[in-house]
């Protein structure tokens, strides 16, 4: 296992959350008029966050599990519009939120830690990316975290903007 990867998806509970809180409060659900240029989902601050917990648990965790104990399995992306507005991200409880992901994060990453290398070879088909192992999967996993440190941090930047100051 790359244990650089190990270490940043172990820190990103705390990234994750340091950074949802510097949004001030009146901001949490704040979208701009345009997400032209948004490196994650356009979705506001309480929405990165909801889904990067359902991401994780419904399908990071799915996806390990699935490639450890079935042979090249099919692993289907999930839609995360449909998710965002059928679960009311927007009327979540942020520490809630936060408190679950933290949980749910260290799981994962007890799982990843205890992997042989022989499992990490392990085959899957991930819808969007084509064929992949179990490693491969983990790395994806780094990257969406990375997508999402990146989204909330261009949510603040549309929030800093004089067009988005000078409207308020």
């Amino acid at each position: 296992m790359n244990q650089l990867t190990l270490a940043a998806l172990a820190a990103f509970p705390d990234q994750l959350s340091s950074l949802y809180e510097s949004f001030p409060l009146a901001s949490k659900h704040f979208a701009p008029a345009s997400w032209e240029g948004v490196p994650s989902e356009p979705l506001t601050a309480i929405e990165q966050i909801c889904h990067v917990l359902d991401i994780e648990v419904e399908g990071y965790q799915v996806r390990i599990q699935r490639t450890l104990n079935e042979w090249n399995p099919v692993l289907p992306s999930l839609d995360t519009e449909a998710m965002a507005r059928d679960r009311l991200y927007h009327r979540k409880e942020a520490a809630a939120v936060l408190r679950d992901f933290r949980r749910a994060r260290s799981e994962t990453v007890g799982r990843l830690q205890a992997l042989t290398a022989e499992q990490l070879e392990r085959p899957a088909q991930f819808e969007g990316y084509g064929q992949v192992t179990l490693q491969s999967l983990v790395h994806y996993l780094c990257s969406h975290d990375q997508q999402h440190l990146s989204g909330l941090q261009w949510l603040l930047g549309k929030l800093s903007s004089p067009a988005t100051k000078n409207a308020a």
